[in-house]
């Protein structure tokens, strides 16, 4: 391979990995800097709760349950027994 070839290949990567690392180091101190502010806030007003994580994530609220409320069947025992054979012969593939 001639060398110019080899020079710019080289300095091409080296380039991309110096703005690779950069980049990396502009979000690490971004993220830094805004869980810094969180906290200051929560210290401020310690009733308010933060609406994100410390690390950034917004927090997902819990889904509310709306539908009906879980049923169970009682088995006798004769139904269970059923139940068993009729699932071991599922995972036999039979």
């Amino acid at each position: 391979m001639p060398e110019h070839t080899t020079l710019s290949r080289t300095t091409g990567a080296t380039v991309l990995t110096l703005v690779a690392v950069a980049c990396a180091a502009g979000l690490a101190d971004s993220l830094r800097r805004r869980r810094g502010r969180m906290r200051e806030r929560t210290r401020e007003n310690p009733e308010v709760t933060p609406r994100h994580t410390p690390h950034g994530t917004p927090v997902i609220p819990r889904q509310q349950r709306t539908g009906p409320p879980g049923e169970a069947v009682r088995l006798t025992p004769a139904e269970r027994d059923a139940f068993v054979v009729l699932v071991r012969r599922f995972s036999e593939g039979d």
